[in-house]
């Protein structure tokens, strides 16, 4: 093979933890559908057993390789160069407990509104309520945790550990001003330290702030097609590499959304994300699966908060609206027809359709237990 070549082996020899793996991930499988969870243990075990009758552990003699031991423990050997250090950094990263994070765009700006993209500008009325809606379904949904009394039935719901990410523009803050930062309980790390965790404590990241627009930030669509048309044309041409004059490109945004879904990976706390629209159509598209050049173009419309739950075999979606369209006045954010290629809108409407998916509408004055 004209590549390197890197052999990962994953090794679960604690009981505790193969039957929490088994439950968490190959119940998920297309191969313990609608079966019982002690018959797909039991099933899964004589596999196992199967396996181990003809396996041999990876050595030194089958070149780079990564061996993973319970989870825990981590032999590198002979990973060498740019890219087996990425994969050794990623691999690091990653664990098999069940996580979901919401992504949320902020509420409605006053560029919004005027149909202007980029800038910095604050919330509108609307924007405003939305904000307000989010903190409440932060509160009773995404930091809250809803189990069963095995004696009487009865729901118990209790907080849990959650938490916050927004860009460093002034739209996402104020989307998330109103989300309550509560002392809540004494966090457990891996390493067994205890700390006093802050629910929603905010962490303003550079990396989730939107696509820059370079000269045409704070233009709307059809002034960009009157003032820099033959820009304007070259985006049509190819919306996923097309870099702005002094901005940046989707491809750009990738790059620098690397950190990002390396923390997302590694993180064990449901997180809320309250980014942008560019920011979220990449971070969807990659945990959903998509194929990149159908990002730019799927669907993260304003005031819905959009929980993924990746599993083994794919990426479990919901949707939640806040706030109806008839609640408040035009989005002002969706881009005109006239800003995609013709040759792409077919495809891109497809993809929009794709990845407008149901969402559930929530009360504030009355959440209901999602």
């Amino acid at each position: 093979l004209k590549c390197k070549v890197i052999v990962l082996e994953t090794i679960i020899d604690d009981d505790e933890l193969l039957e929490q793996n088994i439950c968490n991930i190959k119940m998920n499988t297309p191969d313990y559908k609608n079966k019982g969870t002690e018959e797909a243990l039991a099933d899964f075990k004589k596999r196992r057993e199967n396996y181990m009758d003809v396996y041999d552990t990876v050595d030194k003699r089958d070149g780079p390789h990564i061996k993973i031991t319970n989870n825990l423990t981590f032999v590198v050997h002979n990973a060498r160069g740019y890219l087996p250090q990425k994969v050794v950094h990623f691999v690091m990263n990653l664990h098999t407990l069940p996580r979901t994070f919401y992504l949320s765009r902020h509420g409605q700006s006053e560029y919004n509104l005027l149909g202007k993209i980029g800038g910095d500008a604050g919330l509108t009325e609307a924007g405003l309520e939305y904000a307000r809606r989010l903190a409440v379904f932060a509160k009773d949904v995404i930091g809250m945790e809803t189990t069963k009394d095995e004696t009487t039935g009865e729901e118990i719901k209790s907080p849990i550990p959650a938490r916050l990410w927004t860009s460093t523009l002034r739209r996402t803050k104020e989307t998330a001003q109103f989300i309550k930062r509560e002392s809540i309980t004494t966090h457990k790390w891996d390493n067994g330290d205890e700390v006093e965790w802050i629910q929603f404590q905010g962490r303003a990241r550079r990396n989730l702030d939107e696509l820059y627009a370079g000269v045409c930030d704070g233009l709307t669509y059809k002034e960009i097609e009157e003032q820099y048309p033959e820009e304007f044309a070259r985006r049509q041409e190819d919306k996923l590499t097309y870099r702005y004059p002094r901005g940046e490109s989707y491809m750009d945004v990738t790059l620098r959304l690397e950190t990002i879904v390396l923390d997302i990976e590694r993180t064990r706390e449901p997180i809320l994300i309250v980014g942008h629209q560019g920011i979220h159509r990449l971070l969807y598209a990659y945990f959903m699966g998509l194929p990149r050049d159908e990002a730019p173009y799927v669907s993260i419309p304003l005031n819905t908060v959009i929980e993924l739950s990746p599993n083994a075999v794919g990426c479990e979606e919901k949707r939640y609206l806040l706030l109806s369209k008839e609640e408040m006045m035009k989005d002002g954010q969706d881009e005109p027809v006239t800003s995609m290629p013709v040759k792409e809108r077919e495809a891109a409407e497809k993809t929009r359709r794709q990845t407008t998916k149901k969402a559930y509408s929530f009360d504030p004055m009355n959440p209901p237990s999602f």
